[in-house]
């Protein structure tokens, strides 16, 4: 039925993000990191454009031909993500991180509940 190959669908979903999470591939999506107090790490600008540049070129662990390549590409795109989010301004205050993993823990909570 509809219900039973959706439950399998939310299930293995599931369980591919844990594995991705678990091995360091590629997950779905970049966060958020302008707007937050406190601000985003060196650390976390870097593992954003690594995340992209793993989602462009298609591929988590690029060859020992494109490494090069690939490396550049994330020290350039980290300087430039570091230069916007200086140079961003907002009127409102800073987002709280520990407030807003919660938001996101209690939606994937609603969203993967198992159904009775």
């Amino acid at each position: 039925s509809l219900g039973k190959s959706r439950e399998g669908f939310v299930r293995g979903a599931r369980d591919r993000g844990a594995a991705h999470r678990q091995n360091g591939s590629m997950c779905r999506n970049i966060r958020q990191l302008h707007h937050f107090e406190p601000p985003a790490t060196a650390e976390e600008v870097r593992a954003a454009a690594l995340q992209y540049v793993r989602k462009i070129g298609g591929t988590a662990k690029p060859s020992a031909a494109n490494a090069a390549a690939y490396d550049l590409a994330v020290e350039q795109i980290a300087a430039s993500t570091q230069q916007m989010l200086d140079a961003l301004t907002s009127r409102g205050a800073p987002k709280d991180r520990g407030v807003e993993a919660a938001k996101a823990k209690a939606r994937s909570a609603a969203r993967f509940a198992p159904s009775t």
